[in-house]
C-alpha cells in the first residue's frame, strides 16, 4: 500500500509543491473493508479523516514511462487514508501515524474504465460534505505516480496506491460516520469508534 502526500493544491497549505510525487507506504495490516470501525488509537488526540481515489494495479510493473503507466491499472476504488495527526508530525517518520490498524479502508467495489483524471470526490461526516474536489486538481496525476514508483520498486497485482486528498481534513471522535464517494464507483463508509484497549508503552522522554 502506497500513497501520495500533499498532492493536491488545497492541501498544501503554504508548502510548495514538490518536483515528484512523495510517496510513503501505509502497512497492509492497516487496510479495512467497508462499514469495519476506524479505531481511533488511545494514544493519539488527533485522528483525521483523508477521503482519496485509490488505484488497483492489474500487472507487474516496473519502470514503465508516464504514457503506458495507466495501462497496468486494474482498476479504481475508493480510500480513506486515515492519519493520526500528532503522531504523524511529532515521530521521525510516518509509520505510527498512518500504518496504525483500521487506518486504511477501500471499498466498497474495485470498477475499470474510468478516466482518473476527472473523477468527482467527495467526503461526508455524519453526513455534512466536508470535502469535495475533482481528481484533475491532482499535482501529479495516476499515470505520473506510477511511473515514478515503478522506477524504484516493482509494483505487483494488488498492490494499491491512495493518490492523495484535499482541503484540510478534519478530526474524528467516536461514534462519527465518514462517507468517502467517488464519481463512478460508490461510497466507501465507515463508522469511528473508540480504541477499547489501553495503551502499555510509554515514551521514555
Amino acid at each position: 500500500m502506497l500513497a501520495v502526500a500533499l498532492n493536491y493544491p488545497s492541501h498544501l497549505g503554504e508548502q510548495p509543491a514538490a518536483p515528484r510525487p512523495e510517496l510513503f507506504v501505509k502497512a497492509n495490516s492497516s487496510l479495512s473493508n467497508p462499514e469495519d470501525p476506524i479505531i481511533l488509537p488511545a494514544g493519539s488526540e488527533r485522528v483525521d479523516y483523508e477521503g482519496e481515489m485509490v488505484v488497483v494495479i492489474g500487472r507487474r510493473c516496473k519502470k514503465v514511462s508516464v504514457e503506458d503507466a495507466l495501462s497496468y491499472v486494474f482498476g479504481y476504488t475508493c480510500g480513506n487514508d486515515v492519519s493520526a495527526r500528532d503522531w504523524q508530525r511529532s515521530d521521525m517518520q510516518w509509520f505510527r501515524g498512518k500504518s496504525t490498524d483500521t487506518f486504511g479502508p477501500i471499498g466498497p467495489w474495485i470498477v475499470d474504465g474510468l478516466d482518473p483524471t476527472n473523477m468527482t470526490l467527495s467526503t461526508r461526516l455524519n453526513g455534512e460534505e466536508v470535502q469535495r474536489c475533482n481528481t484533475g486538481e491532482m499535482i501529479n496525476s495516476v499515470a505520473e505516480t506510477i511511473s515514478f514508483a515503478s522506477q524504484v520498486l516493482t509494483l505487483n497485482p494488488g498492490d494499491v496506491i491512495f493518490t492523495g486528498t484535499s482541503g484540510r481534513p478534519r478530526a474524528l471522535k467516536p461514534g462519527d460516520v465518514v462517507e468517502v464517494e467517488v464519481e463512478g464507483i460508490g461510497v466507501l463508509r465507515n463508522p469511528a469508534v473508540a480504541d477499547p484497549i489501553a495503551p502499555t508503552w510509554k515514551d521514555r522522554r
